[in-house]
């Protein structure tokens, strides 16, 4: 895959790449969402649990018949250390914790992301001093970590040290691709086969702030979403120059993992509700951002009689 990107990549530089970009069509099932008169519809605990604050990135899949959330617990300080805790809901607007502690605690986790493959559940998320890491799991619940991320450049070379975190991973066709920022100053792509050691498809990054306002400060990833055989990704952006800081959820388009265009209307969420996560339940399309709480946001294709329920 790494070579068909790559060659694509030679084929569509100067103007080609500029045509495809134009053409760009976005759904509206994907770009317009009203927010849910509920929100938030979790936040952190009380003072004095474990969890009595939250953090970016959780992550909500629905299986099952039910809704399941991990997400990141703290108290104190926002360098104090981060555990993963997990909740559960039948309808994903009310959630039970499980349990009175984190699910998992030998290693700091956050901002993270899950995919299954086949019985096995992977989490990518970011580490101490952000340096994204990979745990496992068979029941939702208990988490066996297999190390950081190993990334390296086309030459073989390890990428330079530092942090690299936000990992939003997508497997297709029995290999793993990867968009994630350094410092929140670009993204980049890699791919694995084993979901643990990567190389990437271009030493270049693939998606970069501005030139607009809402992602000029920074920018991240959140999640790789494939729809109508085209890849999208939600993200976020700060807008510079804002106190207290403006975080944006965006969204953009590519068919190579390579080349994005961004949508025209972002930011498709303006107010501060960032880290977004796409769930498609039957044929509603629920946006749950995820900072500074979690909140839920319905597309123009949801139905609203469940929205005002």
């Amino acid at each position: 895959m790494r070579f068909r990107i790559a060659k694509h990549f030679l084929a569509m530089t100067g103007t080609a790449a500029f045509v495809a970009a134009a053409a760009t069509t976005f759904p509206n099932e994907l770009v317009n969402f009203t927010a849910d008169p509920r929100n938030p519809v979790f936040a952190g605990a009380r003072a004095g649990h474990w969890d009595e604050r939250i953090r970016e990135r959780g992550w909500i899949m629905f299986e099952d018949g039910a809704f399941h959330l991990w997400y990141t617990g703290y108290r104190g300080s926002d360098d104090a250390k981060k555990y993963l805790g997990y909740a559960t809901s039948p309808d994903g607007y009310t959630w039970t914790r499980h349990g009175d502690g984190p699910i998992y605690s030998d290693h700091w986790v956050e901002d993270m992301m899950v995919v299954r493959v086949g019985d096995t559940y992977f989490m990518f998320a970011e580490g101490e001093r952000d340096q994204a890491h990979l745990l496992t799991s068979k029941d939702l619940v208990h988490w066996k970590r297999q190390g950081v991320l190993e990334i390296r450049k086309l030459n073989g070379d390890l990428i330079a040290p530092g942090p690299f975190g936000t990992p939003a991973v997508l497997h297709e066709n029995g290999r793993w691709y990867l968009l994630y920022e350094r410092n929140d100053e670009a993204v980049w792509l890699a791919e694995s086969t084993d979901a643990l050691h990567w190389r990437h498809v271009q030493d270049e990054p693939v998606l970069t702030p501005g030139p607009d306002d809402y992602d000029r400060g920074m920018i991240a990833v959140n999640q790789i979403v494939k729809y109508q055989g085209k890849y999208y990704i939600y993200y976020h952006g700060l807008t510079p120059n804002t106190k207290p800081e403006l975080w944006t959820t965006s969204i953009a388009a590519s068919d190579d993992l390579l080349h994005w265009d961004k949508y025209a209307g972002n930011p498709i969420i303006t107010t501060n509700n960032s880290s977004a996560v796409l769930l498609r339940v039957g044929e509603d399309f629920l946006l749950y951002t995820m900072h500074p709480d979690v909140c839920v946001f319905h597309s123009s294709q949801a139905s609203t009689a469940k929205a005002n329920k």
